[in-house]
């Protein structure tokens, strides 16, 4: 199968090749996956939450090292990298607690005839396969939950960023972690290996993070052995700004939420609904911390957004800046792609902007905020949910109480309310729609990886 070369988007040097495992390759490791889980199942929770804990110190102390190696396979600036690395290591200290909570129920049955008992099992092998957008963090929000419950699993890393994969494989093997219970999988193209995990009878679940289609399509294959399955999958999320919002803070807000990561997030703002007396302020304010941002490898110190992954997500980016300008939009900065071999794209603010224009309609992941007008926030509410995907939303209003009704409105899993990031590992992420099953993070992220079984008896 040869290697897979993973190349650096800022300058297109070769960083490193990692192995292209064969679909063969894939079903022995969840042959070992499966025989290993044999005894990783009876292992002590308490046994299993400190080699967690102990993966978490190693990742903090080793910070650095893994932030230059995300930027170097990434391209992500050092900053966004450091902040991944600890929002990564977080998923295994909070999860290496989760792992002694582990809950039960046991209660009489209402015509007190027996008891019902409540336990929670792990669910088998599991297939987490993550994206190349934050390759750390969306790891860790997998393989720790996992390991909390008793799972082994076959990590498949994004073959544009499977290093990191392979790093933190190699954290948690000093930490303590039996052989076999977790191994990186890095087949490329992935769909004929996946396909075969998911046929073989051995995976019993399967977490994936990436686009709407795939998930799709994965679903289906999933079907045929009734694989439980757990799917965070695109987003388009909505960025309210009301009449009464604090300017300020929401042009603050919308720097996080639409440039954490360099707008490569399925977080990411992607749709601004601007209220018209609001408009003109959030407008110039906006552009001028966007136009400010300067583009380049992520590892130099003047560097404050860095290039996309690939060739082919800028080409993309460009693609649907240039249509959106054809549809109508005014570009008041950016709009602009780097030169080969940096795979860069200035941050861009797209003006006059309607709900039917196609960069509203599908998730951008680059820098690209586009701006629509509405003259009632409360009236425009169908324009909010009127796309395809529920991940999250983001609401900026002075008025605490109009912004939790605004909440309850929205046709989402997630609201930032006055905030522009809702990430936490103590928190359920995800979303409705096509934006995807279940919740990763918190206690459910937990119980994502856990079958319940009930007991029914009498004494």
């Amino acid at each position: 199968m040869g290697n897979i070369q993973i190349v650096n988007p800022a300058n297109g040097s070769l960083v490193s090749a990692v192995h292209n495992h064969s679909v063969q390759e894939c079903v022995a490791a969840a042959e070992v996956a499966s025989t290993a889980f044999t005894a990783w199942r009876k292992t002590l929770p308490r046994q299993r939450g400190e080699i967690l804990r102990t993966a978490f110190d190693i990742m903090v102390a080793e910070q650095e090292a893994l932030a230059e190696l995300i930027v170097s396979e990434n391209g992500k600036v050092l900053s966004d990298a450091r902040a991944e690395v600890a929002y990564a290591a977080e998923f295994f200290r909070w999860f290496s607690e989760e792992a002694v909570r582990i809950d039960g129920d046991l209660r009489q049955a209402p015509n007190g005839t027996n008891w019902l008992a409540v336990t929670r099992e792990p669910v088998g092998v599991a297939l987490c396969i993550t994206p190349w957008n934050f390759p750390a963090a969306m790891a860790t929000r997998k393989v720790g939950p996992a390991l909390a419950a008793g799972c082994t699993v076959l990590l498949k890393a994004a073959h544009e960023t499977p290093l990191t994969a392979y790093a933190i494989a190699d954290i948690l093997k000093r930490a303590g972690l039996p052989d076999g219970v977790l191994q990186v999988i890095t087949p490329d193209p992935p769909g004929d290996a996946v396909a075969a995990l998911l046929a073989s009878g051995i995976v019993r679940k399967l977490s994936f993070t990436g686009s709407t289609r795939v998930g799709s399509l994965l679903l289906s294959q999933a079907a045929s052995n009734i694989v439980n399955c757990s799917m965070e999958l695109g987003g388009n999320a909505p960025f309210i700004i009301c009449d009464d919002a604090d300017i300020d803070a929401a042009v603050d807000g919308a720097m996080i939420a639409k440039m954490r990561n360099g707008g490569a997030a399925c977080t990411a703002a992607n749709r601004f609904y601007v209220h018209t007396q609001v408009l003109d302020e959030f407008t110039s304010k906006f552009v001028k911390r966007m136009s400010a941002l300067v583009v380049g490898d992520g590892m130099a110190p003047t560097t404050t957004l860095g290039p996309l992954v690939s060739a082919v997500q800028q080409s993309r980016v460009s693609s649907l800046v240039e249509r959106a300008i054809t549809e109508g939009a005014i570009a008041l900065c950016g709009a602009s792609a780097t030169p080969a071999p940096m795979h860069g794209y200035a941050a861009t603010v797209l003006a006059g902007v309607q709900q039917h224009h196609s960069i509203i309609q599908q998730e951008v992941f680059g820098p690209v905020a586009p701006i629509i007008e509405v003259q009632d926030i409360e009236e425009s509410i169908p324009l909010f949910n009127g796309v395809d995907h529920g991940l999250v939303s983001y609401i900026y209003t002075r008025n605490h109480g109009r912004g939790m009704r605004l909440a309850h409105a929205l046709e989402t899993g997630m609201v930032g309310l006055n905030r522009g990031l809702v990430s936490d590992p103590a928190a359920p992420f995800g979303g409705v729609k096509q934006s995807g099953l279940g919740r990763e993070g918190g206690h459910d992220g937990l119980l994502a990886f856990m079958e319940t079984k009930y007991v029914s008896t009498d004494w």
